[in-house]
Parts: C-alpha cells; sequence; structure tokens
C-alpha cells in the first residue's frame, strides 16, 4: 500500500490553522476595533503631557482675570538616573525662567545641561506657540522626573562569576506658566515643632480609655 502524500494536506493544514488564529485573534466577520490584539497604545509610548498645550479653553468674559499661558515640555528617554534627575528637577521648581536658568548654568551635573536645553525650548515654545510677550515672564511651576527605559545586562566577575546591571534612562517632564510665581509661606523651626504637637493632641487612639 502506498504512503499518503503529505504535500496537499500539509499547506492545506498550515492554511487552515493560520486562518483559525487569524480570526481568533482579529474576528474576521467583526470590526477591527474589537481585534484581541492591544494595539491602541503607540510604541514609543503615551505622549499625554505634550497634549496639555491643545487644550482649548472657553471664552473668558471681560470681568473675568486673564487665563496664564501654560506650556508643557518633555524630554523622554534620557540617559541618566532618575533619583538624580530629582534633586536638579527639586531645585529650580518655583523658580522664574531666568533663575532656574543661572541656577543651571553653574551646576556641574550632568543632568543640569539636559534640563537647560529642555528650559530654553519651552521658553522658546511659549513666544512662538502660546502669545507670550515677555519670555522672562514664566516660572516653573511643576519639574519632576520619572523612570524611562531600564536595560538588564551581564556584569563579568571574577571566577566565572556575573552580576546583573541596569542601563538605566529617565524622563523629565516641566511645566512654564506665564507670571510672578506664587509666594511660600515660611515657617520657622518653631512653628513647624508647634504644628507638629498639635498634631499628636488631635489624633485619637482606637481601642484606648
Amino acid at each position: 500500500m502506498a504512503a499518503p502524500s503529505l504535500t496537499g494536506g500539509g499547506f492545506s493544514c498550515l492554511r487552515r490553522f493560520a486562518g483559525q488564529i487569524h480570526s481568533r485573534l482579529c474576528g474576521l466577520s467583526s470590526p477591527p476595533t474589537t481585534c484581541l490584539m492591544h494595539t491602541s497604545a503607540p510604541l514609543d509610548g503615551p505622549r499625554q503631557w505634550e497634549k496639555k498645550n491643545f487644550i482649548v479653553y472657553p471664552p473668558q468674559r471681560a470681568d473675568e482675570p486673564r487665563r496664564p499661558a501654560e506650556v508643557y515640555h518633555s524630554r523622554r528617554q534620557i540617559k541618566y538616573s532618575k533619583d538624580k534627575m530629582w534633586y536638579i528637577a527639586k531645585l529650580i521648581r518655583g523658580m522664574t525662567i531666568d533663575q532656574a536658568l543661572a541656577q543651571l548654568e553653574f551646576s556641574d551635573k550632568k543632568g543640569a545641561k539636559v534640563v537647560k536645553e529642555v528650559l530654553l525650548e519651552a521658553q522658546e515654545m511659549a513666544v512662538r506657540n502660546h502669545n507670550v510677550e515677555y519670555k522672562s515672564n514664566l516660572y516653573v511651576a511643576e519639574s519632576f522626573s520619572s523612570k524611562g527605559k531600564y536595560l538588564k545586562r551581564i556584569r563579568y566577575h571574577g571566577r566565572g562569576m556575573f552580576g546583573i546591571m541596569d542601563k538605566v534612562n529617565c524622563h523629565y517632564f516641566v511645566k512654564l506658566v506665564e507670571g510672578a510665581p506664587p509666594t511660600l509661606e515660611t515657617k520657622t523651626g518653631f512653628d513647624q515643632a508647634k504644628e507638629y504637637v498639635q498634631q499628636l493632641k488631635n489624633r485619637t487612639v482606637i481601642h484606648s480609655l
């Protein structure tokens, strides 16, 4: 008895198997929006921070104070630690744009140069796209960093041993607002101690007498 030919049957099985996979993933009879594969997120990550620049506000009345311009800017995948970048971001938070640039100019940290470039880009955007008349009339309202892409790599040791190291990246986000920065309430150490003692007096101990 001759052995059955596997050429035609093999290709038909492969076509049938591929058709089942395609129908299960995306559904041949359903619209593309019901596809089970997650395709909504772009490959380069969400860009929600910069999208705030395109918010359209309703018209203001004549008796309302003028709404200050707001500029959102960021830089992604900086080859720098997010923890080191946090100290630089915290340093310039609440400063005017000129004060922040002056502080970053005399900082010898690697991240300070990156933050300075981002601030200059945001300042140029404010004048060009957001109708800011004076580029010095801005202050840093928000400034923070977040974790970027972390890559695992091998660190070789002696005697055939090895460890794991991280190739770190971070993101930096900044928000510039038109106008003078708000005045912060300064408290002395004695005032802070009084508030702490008052918090201790106001607390309630559960299941106490």
